[in-house]
């Protein structure tokens, strides 16, 4: 996340933009129902925010900043702004039906991001191709979508992680169940880190000792009848933020001079079925 008041100052007006309707629901009246039925998911991104929306998910929307940052390695302990590398992102094109956008990320100096994400009836996909067009290589080691989750859960900070999820070794653990810590550079939230990953780059928030046995980081919606949730095919972490928010942060892992790489991505919008979101993400993530 971004730590300085100027950075939290900055997401909360792009946030604001984006949900000036329906953003404070009434936890009495609240109804989220994805676009699993009659119709599907649609997408748009305008200012940075990605907006998910369906004819079934009432007045609700998911509103995610997409992206927030690239980051590079040494993050855990040192400050944000020495983390992030400089990035804008542009909408290259969008479909009539809100079905399908191109966006492109330039990051500084020479790394270009193309993003394919596409609505189905419960999942958006999201597929994306990073180059190194520079003549040197290059510390680009990850990347945050930041998933505000307030409205499907109808929750606010003090209260949200109970609705949110991972799987560790007990299974689908809710936030406020798995272990954890409160030191960290800076404090609040937490991060839950795969094997593989350094500690030495990830979040400069707490570390929970808990590692997830897959990519799958949720949220259950206020009413319990659906789940949403994210993956990635190369992730550096699961992290839950300051913004009522929930990440799968993908993984680059640098880039040498003209390489190229992809990433695949997921989020999906099912009935209340974890049974039926592990079979889906085993099946596009195979090997996960």
């Amino acid at each position: 996340m971004k730590f300085s008041s100027f950075n939290q100052t900055i997401f909360s007006v792009l946030l604001l933009a984006a949900t000036l309707t329906g953003c404070n629901v009434n936890k009495s009246t609240a109804q989220t129902k994805p676009g699993n039925e009659n119709g599907g998911l649609f997408v748009k991104w305008e200012k940075n925010i990605l907006t998910i929306s369906g004819q079934n998910m009432m007045d609700t929307k998911m509103n995610i900043l997409y992206l927030e940052a690239f980051c590079k390695p040494g993050s855990t302990n040192q400050e944000w702004d020495s983390t992030t590398i400089s990035h804008k992102t542009e909408l290259l094109s969008s479909d009539d039906n809100g079905r399908q956008i191109k966006l492109r990320s330039m990051v500084q100096p020479n790394i270009e991001v193309l993003h394919d994400i596409k609505a189905g009836v419960d999942e958006v996909d999201f597929n994306l191709v990073i180059t190194n067009k520079g003549n040197k290589a290059e510390n680009i080691d990850w990347f945050q979508p930041c998933i505000r989750v307030n409205q499907f859960t109808n929750r606010e900070q003090d209260d949200y992680i109970s609705r949110c999820f991972i799987f560790t070794k007990d299974g689908l653990t809710t936030l406020d169940k798995t272990n954890r810590t409160h030191n960290g550079f800076y404090k609040g939230g937490q991060t839950w880190v795969p094997p593989g990953i350094n500690l030495k780059d990830v979040n400069p928030r707490p570390i929970s000792p808990d590692i997830p046995v897959n990519g799958l980081i949720g949220c259950f919606s206020d009413d319990n009848k659906y789940l949403m949730a994210t993956a990635w095919d190369h992730y550096q972490e699961l992290f839950q933020g300051i913004f009522v928010c929930i990440h799968s942060d993908p993984r680059i892992g640098g880039l040498k001079p003209g390489e190229v790489k992809h990433l695949h991505g997921k989020i999906y919008f099912l009935k209340n079925d974890p049974a039926e979101l592990l079979k889906r993400y085993k099946k596009d993530f195979p090997g996960m």
